[in-house]
């Protein structure tokens, strides 16, 4: 039996993926394939929020797995993102800070190139024999291009975010630029089992 070749999307990507924790870069998003789903409330206590992150995962290592089956290729999943706004659009950190029940979020996570529409909807059918969660009916699999966006490295706690998104609007008004688009956070360890000091987080916000 052939030995699987072995992707690492993460290294491949590192530009998007691994961004320095001291400094505020500058960087082009090309468009990509993702997972998604909507929802809304507060993560930390929205059966919804739990559902859908568990979903989402499920998917994508059922398209792991159908890649390496099928086509010889052994991928790491990618990280796990999350888009997040309130009523109106608003992204804004005093917004983000405000109450967490009206938060909405759309979460994501990167699908390479031998996912197709075809696997995407036979992993979700053997997903759904598997699993018993209504979230898997709303996920959908999508191109998106964020194009130009400053992002850093935040290391810590969730909820001391806050001079981390200082830096990033810092960077972005010195260089006259203007913020566009929606706050974002890419979740480089599993939040569900990583202790708040050792969570490594981007924090990317689109510009122009």
């Amino acid at each position: 039996m052939t030995e699987a070749k072995k992707v690492d999307l993460r290294r491949e990507l590192k530009h998007l993926y691994r961004p320095p924790t001291k400094e505020v870069v500058e960087i082009e998003v090309p468009e990509m394939r993702f997972l998604q789903i909507d929802g809304e409330g507060d993560p930390n206590t929205s059966e919804a929020f739990r559902e859908a992150t568990e979903a989402v995962y499920s998917i994508s290592y059922a398209l792991k797995f159908a890649v390496k089956r099928e086509q010889g290729v052994d991928f790491g999943v990618m990280p796990l993102e999350g888009m997040w706004w309130t009523e109106g659009e608003k992204t804004d950190l005093e917004e983000i800070q405000a109450d967490r029940s009206m938060w909405k979020w759309n979460l994501l996570i990167m699908q390479p190139e031998w996912v197709t529409q075809e696997r995407f909807e036979g992993a979700l059918a053997s997903t759904q024999k598997k699993k018993n969660l209504a979230a898997l009916s709303k996920i959908r699999f999508e191109r998106f291009h964020e194009g130009r966006a400053a992002q850093v490295m935040h290391v810590g706690p969730f909820a001391e975010e806050g001079p981390t998104i200082e830096r990033i609007d810092q960077f972005i008004q010195e260089r006259g630029l203007k913020h566009r688009g929606r706050h974002h956070e890419i979740y480089l360890n599993d939040f569900r089992r990583t202790a708040p000091e050792k969570l490594k987080t981007i924090i990317r916000h689109p510009v122009e």
